[in-house]
């Protein structure tokens, strides 16, 4: 997942990125801890728009990857 810090602040239903930046919970990636991408990444699921992709699509793009990489059968 490929999500910007604010769509996932935005998005965090347990308040952790709050908690994080109160120093309640230290070494938190993207906080006070660094965030570093993935170097071969097979998948990547983009924000779109400014948000999050709804479900379906992304889960869409998760089998059509799977299918054609041949670790699902095509229906």
């Amino acid at each position: 997942m490929n999500m910007s810090l604010q769509l996932c602040e935005a998005r965090d239903p347990k308040g952790l990125y709050k908690l994080a930046r109160a120093a309640k919970i230290k070494d938190f990636t993207g906080i006070d801890d660094p965030y570093e991408s993935p170097l071969n990444c097979e998948i990547e699921l983009k924000e779109k728009e400014g948000g999050c992709p709804s479900l379906v699509p992304m889960a869409e793009e998760v089998i059509s990857y799977l299918q054609d990489k041949g670790f699902l059968e095509n229906h």
